[in-house]
């Protein structure tokens, strides 16, 4: 055979990064495939025509495998004997006779299917590659140019390495947008297979992207020297993102801030000026949840005693507003971070409310005890009772006794 041909094969395969094993599998199916209406016969099961292709000989076989029968009920997939007999004198019923096709026996429709099936099999193959790298990279970020926009969507098509994706509108940054050509990064959050496919799922908005970004700019982050703890986020918007270190020389919030704030800086930068607030994770959770809510003061931190991840939280009047933010951004992200409900009240209210508490509580204390003192006289009251019907009758025994 051409030895041209495999060596288009091989370049083929070094471009569109495909085995070559795989590539001339396809090609030997799509040679078959081409020929089926020929030789196929009625019997969808059987496959009569086939193809095999050595690349270590330079060799293509094909061919057809024809029953051998006395009565044809199945033409293109059968051979009557006495045909047979002439090509191959060992011939018999049952059996099979091989005949070889040429590849001039290729009309142009066959052709025209066997480039399709090939040219089916290659973007198969490059998306099967393309998932793959996704997959190796899932939770990571990555570098995409934009293809195209939806005008009416807004959703983005993106090349990401060859490969192709879709940043849903939901899943870009408000207020952002894109013009074909430029150069994005983009948070790969997850593959998902169904019965249509692998779909890669990509975002701009997803916490794990912050997270990423401070993993980039943060050297310290990227050794394992300062864990991210949590990190919540509303994107285009704020985030909160807690850190911290065993090593107790080394300040977490600084490292992450940067000198002068380029660390931080370039991570906003990215995100189109989203405001970050960077905290210090502490077991603690009065002090993790006071941190938490910066840029407000907190006063007092008072955790449920029952166990549930509920606390109520007191900042001075003045501060209400911003612990809670602007429509409770602040305070809901305090939340999402921490994994605590967080009831925040103003001084006054808390500490009225504690006060009523203690007044509360020492008026039912007082109550409980003069339950229990009242309680203690009628048993007392009982027990005397008791005691004097038990001298009457002891006095009556011997009245009764001299009668």
């Amino acid at each position: 055979m051409n030895s041209e041909f495999f060596e288009a094969v091989n370049a083929l395969a070094a471009e569109k990064n495909i085995a070559t094993d795989y590539l001339y599998t396809r090609i030997e199916a799509a040679l078959a495939a081409a020929m089926r209406k020929n030789y196929g016969g009625s019997n969808k099961e059987r496959e009569v025509v086939k193809c095999k292709i050595d690349p270590e000989k330079r060799t293509m076989k094909i061919w057809a495998e024809l029953e051998v029968v006395d009565e044809i009920t199945e033409p293109g997939a059968q051979i009557l004997l006495s045909d047979a007999k002439k090509l191959d004198s060992s011939a018999k019923i049952g059996g099979f006779y091989i005949k070889n096709i040429e590849l001039s026996e290729y009309g142009r429709i066959a052709a025209q299917t066997a480039k399709h099936v090939i040219r089916q099999g290659i973007r198969e193959a490059e998306r099967s590659r393309q998932i793959e790298e996704f997959r190796a990279k899932k939770q990571e970020i990555v570098t995409a140019k934009v293809v195209r926009v939806d005008p009416i969507k807004g959703n983005a098509s993106l090349d990401i390495n060859g490969g192709d994706a879709v940043l849903p509108k939901k899943e870009q940054v408000p207020g952002e947008s894109f013009t074909e050509g430029q150069l994005i990064k983009v948070y790969i959050v997850d593959v998902r297979d169904d019965e249509k496919g692998s779909k890669v799922m990509i975002s701009r908005t997803h916490p794990g992207f912050v997270r990423r970004l401070f993993e980039q700019e943060v050297p310290e982050i990227y050794d394992g020297t300062i864990e991210i703890k949590s990190v919540s986020r509303e994107a285009g918007s704020r985030t909160k993102i807690a850190v911290y270190s065993a090593d107790e020389d080394i300040d977490p919030i600084g490292a992450c801030i940067g000198p002068k704030g380029s660390r931080v800086n370039a991570v906003v930068e990215v995100l189109g000026g989203e405001k970050i607030d960077v905290i210090k994770y502490s077991e603690d959770p009065a002090v993790y949840i006071s941190a938490a809510l910066a840029p407000a003061d907190v006063s007092e931190v008072e955790v449920n005693p029952d166990g549930a991840k509920e606390c109520k939280v007191a900042v001075p009047d003045n501060q209400l507003s911003l612990a809670i933010g602007n429509k409770g951004q602040n305070a809901r992200l305090a939340a999402k971070l921490t994994g605590w409900k967080i009831d925040i009240k103003p001084e006054s209210v808390y500490y009225e409310e504690q006060a009523k508490a203690i007044e509360a509580a020492e008026l039912a204390a007082q109550e409980a005890e003069a339950e229990a003192e009242a309680e203690t006289e009628a048993e007392a009251e009982v027990e005397t009772e008791a005691a004097v019907e038990a001298e009457v009758e002891t006095e009556a025994e011997p009245e009764a006794a001299e009668e």
